[in-house]
């Protein structure tokens, strides 16, 4: 019979926390077995209702505290973050047993150096995306209704350049919550306009 998983060197330690949680963020850019890969990033639409989106995580920049992940300019969330920029993004890997939660505020980069090198790192599978017609989110009068360029067409992969946009997300409060059967771990980061850090434990 097996015991109980180790409880994490940061468990009762806060720094250890926001780092860990960092890390686990960072490792989920390129590890598509976690839970961190494909978070799901929440916006205010139009309506004034909440809208929740499974994205991939294409980057992480502990030292700037802000996430990347790539979409195309003319899907509906660009009209929303356009007139409201807060956003929340939600991820939970079982493994781990850790959820975050972060908020911040989205910077849209589409014709820019931030934007290039996103597409210059992007593989053609991804590119694809970028060239689906009609545009994501239109009518069509059948689930096949739509076309994609082939991986293998480098011209056709690359007009989907002007649709692709990078979007970087400033992230202002990082919550985590740890399960364990010793007693959840819940805390709260929260950075100030001039970053300065407050960070807290939570009742879990």
């Amino acid at each position: 019979m097996t015991g109980r998983a180790q409880l994490p060197s940061w468990y009762d330690d806060l720094d250890g926390t926001l780092a860990a949680c960092w890390n686990f963020l960072a490792r989920g850019v390129a590890d598509r077995r976690s839970g961190f890969h494909h978070p799901v990033l929440s916006s205010i639409g139009l309506d004034g209702a909440p809208r929740s989106r499974v994205m991939i995580l294409r980057g992480v920049d502990i030292a700037a505290r802000s996430l990347r992940v790539h979409t195309d300019l003319r899907s509906e969330k660009i009209a929303e973050w356009r007139a409201d920029n807060r956003v929340s993004v939600l991820g939970y890997d079982a493994g781990q047993k850790l959820q975050i939660r972060l908020t911040g505020r989205v910077r849209l980069h589409a014709d820019d150096a931030i934007a290039e090198a996103a597409w210059q790192s992007s593989r053609a599978m991804s590119r694809v995306c970028y060239g689906t017609a009609p545009a994501p989110g239109s009518e069509i009068p059948a689930g096949d209704a739509f076309a994609l360029p082939h991986s293998d067409n480098a011209e056709a992969l690359e007009a989907g350049r002007a649709h692709f946009a990078a979007v970087v997300i400033d992230v202002a409060s990082l919550e985590s919550l740890y399960l364990a059967f010793e007693g959840h771990r819940r805390a709260r980061f929260s950075w100030d306009a001039g970053g300065a850090l407050t960070a807290r434990w939570l009742a879990p």
